[in-house]
């Protein structure tokens, strides 16, 4: 099952890294994709994981694009700055 989700704050491939760490826990996934420049994430699992997902997401900083979450852009861009970086420092090493 493919499940395409557009979110807000993604800027970097650090962004993509933290992103694709944290989904990779959820049980049943196969694969995540992230499209940095279209802020869209591709997940492909054995279930629907979307709202697991979307719970995850937002608790990173990267709220679904047009949610409530979402309209609250402030709280979340700061989060998703703290994972941005973390994203980066998991790279690095």
């Amino acid at each position: 099952m493919d499940i395409v989700i557009a979110v807000e704050n993604i800027k970097c491939a650090g962004c993509a890294n933290s992103i694709r760490r944290h989904l990779g826990k959820i049980s049943g996934l196969l694969s995540v994709e992230v499209d940095i420049q279209g802020e869209s994430i591709l997940i492909t699992a054995e279930h629907d994981v979307r709202a697991q997902a979307i719970e995850l997401l937002n608790g990173l900083g990267y709220p679904e694009k047009g949610s409530s979450e979402g309209l609250n852009a402030l709280g979340a861009k700061t989060k998703s700055l703290v994972s941005c970086a973390l994203g980066k420092l998991g790279s690095a090493s």
